[in-house]
């Protein structure tokens, strides 16, 4: 069995931050005269103590994380910081249960954005704030997990966006905490911008920057019932659209840039593609909302472009219920739940790279079919692409689809019916947000689903975010033998 030690001292650290970071709400709350800021003060108090004594209790000189410590640490990580930031949700004012406390938490963390919330245009500020500075923290750990351990870890074809060359017996922790410190200021800067992006098209400045940061992360946390849609006259949604875009985007690509490499950037063919198919389904989305209303051309253009990138990228901001357009967008919506955006960014589901690499090794299986005896060396980004990255993927590919069918079967079985159990397996596994349907739509939220719907929909949510094979190998005995 594996030393957990360095495990439990990396997650009280992280617990003691997010003890730090609800004193945030507190003031927040005081600057708006809101009652909820002694909920979040007594959750502060409480999460900050008990992530010290976690790391006094293992504190321990040998701070090395193997790969299989990392495997616990991503996983365990997920579910304590989602547990401790559901405690201010659960004592606030606001009456909410234990279970939809766990939920918003859950989501939040996770990125996901579906909600179990109402009234959110009159909710205290500091219950909104620390919904956004969830996602917000949510984004950028997984940008970090995704960049600095899941490449060593070989988690779903993530070898392949190892940025450096390491030795899988050295130190992972000071890594991940060097591309952190890189990350978390490219991610501050774009969360910056948004912001203003905001204010300038007339936002006040708590909605700016509890949008901001919501954008960024692909999360979709909102202020208003109304989602964006309550502030779209003067042209936020097309701020959204921007940022929702850059959060999309790989962040390493953005390393590239910053430090002088722009043309590789640019030649980065992941990116290219994500921008490609993006483009094409909101040309699609848009020729058929021209042709089937009486949406001026522009309007049609502009509701199709940000609903299909909010989709596409998981972040769940709507603008309209496309529910209402018909047959074929509530079909072609639910596809784009699992296209995601690029790996090493805040996007979701199965992410652009996954179908490049399944479609050349389809391309290399068709051309070798009828010759038996040819060499069709299968190829990404310019570089040769080894067997082993395909086998990672298509693996991704079984448990992503097998996940998502278990979900909405046992979905299905609560009670449920068709279109809410199917979309809602779907939007939690992807990551997404709103679901399809009158109930879970962009339209609707998840508060009247059953109890046991939502502890389904939570580990969705956490088996989705930490790209499956993280959590499920945690169940397999052979991991925990020495």
């Amino acid at each position: 069995m594996p030393d957990l030690r360095p495990v439990f001292f990396v997650i009280g650290l992280m617990v003691s931050a997010l003890g730090v970071l609800m004193l945030v709400p507190v003031g927040v709350d005081y600057l708006y005269k809101d009652n909820s800021w002694q909920a979040f003060l007594i959750s502060a108090i409480l999460t900050t103590l008990i992530g010290g004594i976690m790391v006094f209790a293992a504190r321990t000189e040998d701070r090395n994380l193997r790969a299989r410590g990392a495997f616990v640490l991503t996983t365990f990580s997920w579910i304590a910081l989602a547990f401790f930031a559901a405690v201010p949700l659960y004592l606030s004012p606001i009456g909410v249960g234990l279970i939809d406390a766990l939920f918003e938490s859950v989501s939040g963390i996770t990125t996901t954005g579906s909600t179990v919330f109402t009234g959110l245009d009159d909710m205290p500020k500091g219950v909104l704030i620390w919904r956004s500075l969830l996602q917000w923290i949510g984004g950028v750990g997984i940008i970090v997990t995704a960049m600095a351990i899941l490449p060593m870890l070989k988690v779903g074809g993530m070898q392949l966006f190892r940025l450096e060359s390491s030795d899988m017996s050295e130190k992972i922790l000071p890594k991940a905490a060097s591309i952190a410190a890189a990350i978390g200021l490219i991610y501050l800067v774009l969360t910056v911008l948004c912001a203003i992006g905001y204010a300038l098209v007339g936002m006040s400045g708590f909605d700016a920057v509890a949008h901001a940061m919501t954008t960024i992360a692909t999360g979709g946390y909102s202020t208003s019932d109304a989602s964006i849609g309550g502030f779209m006259d003067n042209g936020a949604d097309l701020v959204c659209i921007a940022f929702m875009l850059a959060g999309a985007l790989p962040f390493g690509v953005y390393l590239m840039a910053v430090r002088g490499n722009a043309r590789s950037a640019v030649m980065d063919s992941q990116m290219r593609a994500f921008l490609l198919v993006i483009t094409g389904l909101i040309a699609v989305v848009t020729i058929f909302l021209w042709g089937s209303s009486d949406l001026p051309r522009l309007e049609g253009l502009r509701l199709a472009a940000f609903n299909t990138i909010s989709v596409v990228t998981g972040t769940g901001f709507a603008t309209a219920d496309y529910n209402a357009w018909g047959p074929f967008a509530v079909a072609a919506f639910f596809c784009f739940m699992f296209i995601g955006g690029c790996a090493g960014s805040t996007a979701c589901s199965i992410k652009i790279f996954r179908y490049q690499v399944a479609f050349e090794a389809l391309r290399s299986y068709l051309f070798r079919m009828p010759r038996p005896n040819a060499v069709a060396p299968m190829r990404y980004n310019g570089g040769p692409l080894p067997e082993t990255v395909v086998y990672s993927v298509m693996g991704f590919f079984f448990l992503f689809f097998a996940c998502f069918a278990v979900g909405a079967v046992a979905l299905s079985m609560t009670g449920l019916d068709p279109i809410t159990a199917w979309s809602a397996s779907a939007t939690a596994i992807a990551n997404v947000g709103p679901g399809l349907g009158d109930v879970i739509g962009p339209a609707g939220n998840f508060e009247s689903l059953p109890t046991i719907s939502k502890w389904i929909l939570m580990a969705g949510m956490l088996l989705g975010r930490l790209e499956i094979i993280t959590a499920l190998v945690l169940l397999t005995p052979s991991f925990w033998r020495a």
